[in-house]
Parts: structure tokens; C-alpha cells; sequence
């Protein structure tokens, strides 16, 4: 008998998918040979909300553009208005900012290495995972008062400080991730129920991932070593060293093994900013005023590099603020990561992305 050729639609309401998104699946058989993606689902407008607030209001704005990475969104917002205004903040500034987006870096890490193990159905490893995260949220709440947004930037520095006795408790935090994030690895990599549904599966090679322009842990499983803490050094991250962490099978299985690598590389970069921050003010003191001009800036969030662009023409509302999150070049990807894949294979492989739709759709 010839084999059925059909179309399957999922989403954009789906049991596995976290997001609105639109997927119309052309499928023979078990197997996908073509996808095709339709978004828009979520579109919130906050593009031209921002354009309608204050450059303060809008600290608050950008950072419920995301959940998961929302510390990345003021963090880059602040540093293209900073560049408008030619403001350099203070050294101390800058190791705070990093060290609260790295405790951010950990916490979005964690919950997507959680995320595979509970779509595959391995519902005690999502656990062990997620107390892990609680852990981190712990420490956010802690730290900055807040579990998921921070609130801890602020345009010329930041708005919160790391005392002696706070410090000591995010470090005695951190190396108690250690060992349970080793045991997690260790699971991932001699279960075999997960290697079955990961190794091989939704593979991107290093051509398909330059080509398609995919940054973060879906660039770097697939063999591209860019990193903007690397390649692009900001705030303080030219005064620490960052290992990115690439594999060169581009699949699901090292989309996650990056993932719990630079979530223990995190950690690592954590305890040096703390141990070589110096002492100083954690802002400028004062609000300052920022003229005409444009600027561009850029950081490394949890699924890549994020772009922020804005331009002001000297009044205390910017005329244009746009910018360009990871998942928009990831989720295009997926067109060459589902060709080849049984049905049951779809989830996985969009999990592994690690997609941010709210983000992307804004």
C-alpha cells in the first residue's frame, strides 16, 4: 500500500506547546517532510507602547517583554540609551548587572533542562530539575525581593547592592547546585530512554545553523561558537573569563547537554564577578537627561544574542525603540530540524529550542 500523505495541524492552543504558535505539518505516514509556521498569536504591541512612555516607565515596560529572560530586556535597554547619553556607569555597576543576569542565565537554563525530561515523560528527572530552579528562585527572592522580575536596572547603574553576608549566601547557594546538577547530567547522558528520543533527533548542522543565523544554545550545539560575553564583551564580562561551550551534533541531546554545561559555566563566572567586585556606587546618583541620537546595543540572553535599537530626539520620550530576541532566527530553523522526524518526535524538538513566542511576538 503507498504510504498516506497528509497535513497536521498543531497549535496554536496544543497540550505541548507552552505558547500560542501555529504549526501545519506536512506528513507521509509517521514521518514530517515539510512545516509550516505560522505566528502572530501573541502580539501585545509593547514596540509601540514604549514609544508612548518615559525612558524610566519603560525599565519597567521592557521587562515584561519576557518571563524567563526578562532581565536581559532593560539590561540592553539601559545600555543603548546609556550609549546615547555618553554615560559610563560605575565599575561596581557593571559586576552587578552581571551577576544578576547570569542568576537569571541559571534559572532559564534550568527550567528548559527540566522541560525535555517531562515532554519525553520522565516526570522525576522534571522534578529533581525544577527543585533545582526553586532553589535559584529562592535565591532571586532573596537577593532582589523578586522571583521572576528582578527590577535591578536602572538607566546609569542599578538599583539594588550585594552585601558581605548576602554574598557569602549566594555563593554557599551556588555550590550547592553543583553535585545535583552533575547527578542531572549523568542521568541525561546513560539513560536510555532519553538518548533514544534526543540523539539524532531535530538535527541542525553547522551549515544549516550558520545559513539560517540561529544564536544561543541552538548556534552552539550546532557547532557555532559565538557568544556576545565573548565576541562582544560587555559591562564586566571583559573582566572575567566565559568558556562558551559548543558540541558539533546540532541535535536535541546537545541542544541540552549545552544547556546544563553553561548553566555549571554560569556558576562559575558568578563566583568570580563576586570575588573580584570592587567597591563603589552602584549608579550615577542622579537621573540623567538624555539628548538626540540613536544607538545600538546587544546581549547575551539565556537563548541568544538579543539586539536592542533606539533612537530619541531629546525629549523624555524615545522616538523609536525596536529590537530583535532570539527565537525570531531559532524558530526558522525548525523548517530544517522537523523534515525526517516521526510526529512524537515534534514537541521535543520545539522544546528544544527553548522558544520565547511573547518575546518574539511582542
Amino acid at each position: 500500500m503507498p504510504v498516506s500523505s497528509y497535513q497536521i495541524p498543531i497549535g496554536p492552543v496544543h497540550v505541548v506547546l507552552e505558547e500560542p504558535i501555529y504549526f501545519k505539518l506536512s506528513v507521509e505516514g509517521e514521518t514530517v517532510v515539510g512545516v509550516e509556521i505560522n505566528a502572530g498569536h501573541a502580539h501585545r504591541g509593547i514596540e509601540f507602547l514604549a514609544m508612548q512612555r518615559n525612558f524610566y516607565q519603560n525599565l519597567t515596560l521592557t521587562e515584561r517583554v519576557c518571563s524567563l529572560c526578562s532581565n536581559n530586556h532593560p539590561f540592553t535597554y539601559c545600555m543603548a540609551v546609556e550609549k546615547i547619553a555618553g554615560i559610563q556607569i560605575p565599575e561596581r555597576a557593571e559586576y552587578l548587572r552581571a551577576v544578576a543576569d547570569e542568576i537569571k542565565r541559571i534559572a532559564s537554563h534550568l527550567f528548559n533542562i527540566g522541560l525535555i525530561p517531562h515532554i519525553i515523560g520522565f516526570d522525576s528527572l522534571f522534578m529533581h530539575a525544577m527543585e533545582l530552579r526553586e532553589t535559584m528562585q529562592d535565591l532571586k527572592e532573596s537577593v532582589f525581593g523578586n522571583r521572576m522580575n528582578l527590577s535591578v536596572n536602572t538607566i546609569g547603574g542599578v538599583r539594588y547592592d550585594i552585601s558581605e553576608e548576602q554574598k557569602k549566601y549566594i555563593l554557599k547557594t551556588l555550590d550547592g547546585l553543583k553535585k545535583p546538577l552533575e547527578e542531572i547530567a549523568g542521568i541525561i547522558k546513560s539513560n536510555a530512554s532519553i538518548r533514544r528520543r534526543t540523539e539524532g533527533v531535530g538535527v541542525l548542522p553547522h551549515d544549516k545553523a550558520v545559513e539560517y543565523g540561529v544564536v544561543g544554545p541552538v548556534a552552539r550545539a550546532s557547532g557555532v561558537s559565538y557568544d556576545v560575553r565573548v565576541d562582544n564583551p560587555y559591562m564586566a564580562y571583559d573582566k572575567v573569563k566565559v568558556n562558551p561551550v559548543t558540541k558539533k551534533n546540532g541535535d536535541v541531546f546537545d541542544r541540552q547537554m549545552v544547556r546544563i554545561e553553561e548553566t555549571a559555566e554560569s556558576i562559575g563566572v558568578i563566583e568570580k564577578l563576586l570575588n573580584a567586585m570592587p567597591e563603589g556606587p552602584k549608579d550615577l546618583g542622579f537621573m540623567p537627561e538624555i539628548p538626540a541620537g540613536e544607538a545600538v546595543a546587544k546581549s547575551e540572553a539565556p537563548r541568544g544574542e538579543l539586539i536592542y535599537y533606539a533612537r530619541t530626539n531629546g525629549t523624555d520620550i524615545p522616538e523609536r525603540i525596536k529590537w530583535r530576541v532570539p527565537t525570531y532566527p531559532n524558530w526558522g530553523a525548525l523548517s530544517v530540524m522537523m523534515p525526517g522526524s516521526k510526529i512524537a518526535d515534534i514537541p521535543v524538538i520545539v522544546g528544544s529550542i527553548d522558544p520565547c513566542i511573547s518575546c518574539t511576538e511582542r
